[in-house]
């Protein structure tokens, strides 16, 4: 074979010659065309090849190689290779095995673009703009970032070294140049799908889905080229925070068609109207007074709701929770997950409500309170709190009784409790009424009721006609308050405080100043009483006419008389 090539270079003319002659006769044989050759020899690292016309030429052996890098060929074997040139050096036809596989796949993907056809191909980097792909025969082509999918892809990276067909977009053989697009086969899929999903879709059937994406709100399930939003309330009968716990992207579900609107394309879906509804025939379940046992699963500032059974919870209101205990927020007391008896206080399924009672499982310490404090004890406790209108004392745990204002003093004017009081203080009081008609009594609790009221005593210490000193202790617009004792005051009007017009008492008396007065009007039943400067001055007049220093040395009888006579005189 050396022999016959060596012959040839001797006569290269006449084989150029030749060839061309050959070529002529065969026109598909030429030079930038891909022929079917034979093996008719392997020679060192070549494989001589006969493409007809008594031309051969040599193809390396490397071409020949599997992925494993074997190379499994023998004399006979048919070929394709792409004739480059009539002639080397060594007056051999210039062949290329991968030249003329490589040539062939760009004529095939250039076909396949051409009749808007599909290529294969494998996904092999992530590349700026996209990712890049390698078609079957090795050829490389670029896949954009937004042809890989129907949605915006976060993380390109999940498609790397999997297979897909692809529709070409771009082709252009001369550069080299090949763009793809994954989404135009996608959308096209999902057209023919949206179409049949739309003539069979109706409502009320059920029908299988996958889960496309989650929001807050809700799951967006595609149905086959359409998508239905399944509602977080549609969800379950039960509680749910997010769908998120009860689904993934890319789970299949079964949901019920609730709605369907062909013309807006728009589908509500449901899951739990698969299964019947726990609400009906509850009443049966949870009667008033049954004992219940459930899991908090929310906490709200008025209270926590309970978990009896999937799709049905019952509400613990904050004021259910104790008998006793001021609890402002049920967090003090439970926490998510906790597992609590409770007892039915009502049900109303046309509202799906569902009330409970926790305290009712103790016993209500409000029952012996009547036979504990009846009213007349003496108790003692401490200042709880205190209002504008009075004091409320804690007599044990959960056990207040309220000293009204008007019951902290028999005498003493209270503007404000906080001026006898502050939180904390120990005080004795004695029980004066218990009201139960509601469902926490209420105990009346009084101060001055541990002393005798000193008004029993006062018309009978201070009587009508007598003259007093007392001391000013307000001044007002219509007269000034005088006392005559700690906690008994009488009120000397203005036209009391002289024989003369008085505009204003502030001009003639002032607080502190001791003065004489007579007690000219007395009123046990409303604790009212009236003096007089001006009687006494009289009486102290006429006393003086009968040569006494005053009236109180002419004797209360004398002074009775003449502050009679004066009085009936004016």
């Amino acid at each position: 074979m050396q022999e016959q090539h060596n012959l040839r270079a001797d006569g290269d003319d006449d084989f150029a010659a030749l060839f061309e002659k050959n070529t002529q006769e065969n026109p598909e044989i030429r030079e930038g065309t891909i022929v079917l050759g034979t093996i008719v020899d392997i020679i060192g690292e070549y494989a001589v090849v006969d493409v007809g016309c008594k031309a051969e030429g040599q193809v390396p052996l490397r071409e020949f190689a599997e992925e494993d890098g074997s190379i499994n060929i023998r004399v006979g074997d048919k070929i394709e290779v792409l004739l480059e040139a009539q002639e080397d050096n060594n007056g051999l036809v210039v062949l290329s095995k991968d030249k003329a596989r490589k040539r062939k796949v760009w004529d095939e993907i250039q076909t396949a673009c051409e009749a808007e056809g599909l290529v294969r191909g494998t996904i092999q980097a992530r590349v700026k703009g996209g990712l890049a792909v390698l078609l079957q025969g090795g050829v490389k082509a670029f896949l954009p970032g937004s042809q890989v999918d129907l949605r915006p892809v976060r993380n390109l990276d999940t498609f790397i070294a999997k297979d897909f067909d692809f529709k070409i977009i771009k082709f252009n053989k001369k550069r080299g140049n090949i763009v793809l697009s994954r989404r135009v086969l996608l959308e096209a899929e999902r057209a023919n799908l949206k179409s049949d999903t739309l003539n069979r879709l109706q409502e009320g059937e059920i029908v299988e889905g996958v889960v496309k994406n989650l929001t807050d709100y809700g799951a967006f399930i595609d149905l086959g080229g359409i998508d239905g939003l399944l509602h977080i309330t549609d969800m379950s009968w039960g509680r749910v925070n997010h769908p998120s716990e009860l689904f993934q992207v890319g789970d299949k579900v079964r949901v019920k068609v609730l709605k369907f609107n062909s013309d807006s394309e728009r589908v509500s879906l449901g899951l739990k109207q698969i299964t019947a509804d726990p609400w009906v025939n509850a009443e049966q379940r949870y009667i008033p007074g049954t004992v219940v046992e459930g899991k908090v699963v929310s906490i709200k500032d008025y209270g926590a709701f309970i978990e009896l059974e999937e799709g049905i919870e019952g509400l613990v209101h904050v004021s259910e929770m104790s008998w006793t205990r001021q609890i402002k927020n049920p967090k003090q007391i439970l926490k998510i997950g906790d597992q609590v008896r409770a007892v039915v206080l009502d049900i109303d399924v046309s509202q799906n409500r569902i009330s409970l009672g926790m305290k009712q499982l103790e016993e209500n310490p409000y029952d012996k309170v009547l036979e504990t404090y009846p009213p007349g004890t003496i108790v003692e406790g401490v200042v709880r709190n205190i209002a504008d209108f009075g004091v409320f004392v804690e007599l044990e745990p959960g056990i207040d009784g309220l000293v009204h204002i008007t019951d902290l003093s028999w005498t003493q004017r209270v503007r404000h409790p906080s001026e006898l009081f502050k939180k904390g203080d120990r005080v004795r009081a004695m029980v004066l009424n218990i009201d139960n008609s509601g469902e926490k009594p209420k105990i009346s609790l009084g101060l001055k009721q541990l002393a005798q009221d000193p008004w029993d005593r006062i018309p009978y210490d201070y009587p009508t006609g007598k003259i007093f000193e007392v001391k000013i202790l307000k001044l007002t617009d219509f007269g000034a308050f005088a006392e005559l004792e700690p906690g008994i005051e009488g009120l000397i009007h203005i036209s009391e405080i002289s024989e003369e017009r008085i505009e204003d008492p502030r001009s003639v008396l002032e607080p502190n100043q001791r003065v004489r007065a007579e007690l000219i009007q007395m009123d046990p039943a409303e604790r009212k009483i009236g003096l007089s400067i001006k009687s006494a001055k009289r009486q102290d007049e006429l006393a003086d006419a009968q040569g006494y220093a005053n009236a109180s040395e002419a004797g209360a009888t004398l002074g009775d008389v003449f502050a009679n006579k004066f009085r009936d005189r004016s």
